[in-house]
């Protein structure tokens, strides 16, 4: 097996079981969210992989879905804008209006829509053919979109709260706590300007990243024990291929879900009046 980390396999397809090989040589790692450059230099700061493919294909489906969709909308919708309308009324009413309200939360539903579709779009890429990789597994991705949401953040909160007013919401001034309350304002504010976009990427990108992962597991497996006895062992673990696969179609969709409720959840707080 080449120990080249740009490989585009993740595993080496001659290494079988009683082939003198063992799994470990073949296993999924880190060499498996890595990919050779479409176009650059990888050693320069200049390229273009896979997953920036990916990323640009996704947003392109996302646009020409929603433009296909709504380019001649009809009073009587056809399928295409049916299923449109479904999906974008899903996130207005089941997400922005529940979190924020409808007075305050029409104005954000486009973007919040097209945050949840693209989130969605990039986690999809795992099950696909071909692609077979969530691009939301590579940190930056992740980290890009919780930054757009916590500056989003910062400046509905300076702008609706006033300089005095951001600085009570972002350490959650409270002066009931009393003699705790210099205490409790360090740690929210620790919490909110330094942790906050972190575990905002990171739990998305901690999910798909174990979703890939044990999907990689699975299927390598699957090939490697496809020799002699070890096609019964084979089976098995292309029996979990499918559930993983299934499974991970619920937690792409959740996660896409929980980015959105997270996001719509620090605009309300942004608004919300502290004293």
């Amino acid at each position: 097996m080449s120990a080249d980390p740009t490989q585009v396999l993740a595993f080496d397809t001659n290494c079988h079981l009683f082939d003198g090989c063992g799994f470990a040589e073949v296993s999924p790692g880190l060499h498996s969210f890595l990919f050779q450059p479409l176009w650059g230099d990888g050693d320069s700061n200049l390229y273009f992989n896979k997953t920036m493919l990916l990323a640009l294909l996704g947003s392109a489906i996302i646009i020409g879905f929603f433009w296909a969709a709504f380019r001649r909308p009809q009073v009587v919708p056809g399928k295409l804008q049916m299923v449109a309308e479904a999906g974008y009324d899903f996130i207005r009413r089941g997400v922005v209006y529940e979190t924020i309200g409808k007075k305050e939360g029409e104005k954000y539903v486009p973007f919040v829509v097209s945050l949840f579709f693209f989130v969605w779009m990039l986690n999809l890429w795992s099950i696909i053919p071909v692609a077979q990789f969530p691009v939301t597994s590579i940190i930056s991705y992740p980290l890009v979109l919780a930054l757009v949401v916590y500056v989003t953040w910062v400046v509905l909160t300076f702008k609706r709260q006033g300089f005095v007013g951001f600085w009570k919401n972002v350490t959650g001034y409270d002066k009931s706590l009393g003699p705790v309350l210099p205490l409790a304002m360090l740690i929210e504010l620790f919490s909110n300007l330094l942790i906050r976009p972190f575990t905002h990427a990171v739990r998305l990108f901690a999910n798909m990243f174990a979703g890939h992962t044990l999907l990689l597991l699975f299927t390598i497996a699957t090939w490697y024990m496809l020799n002699g006895i070890g096609i019964a062992y084979a089976g098995v673990s292309f029996v979990m291929v499918v559930v993983m696969t299934a499974f991970e179609l619920f937690i792409q969709a959740l996660q896409a879900y929980v980015f959105v409720l997270l996001t719509c959840t620090y605009i309300q707080g942004a608004m919300a009046e502290h004293h």
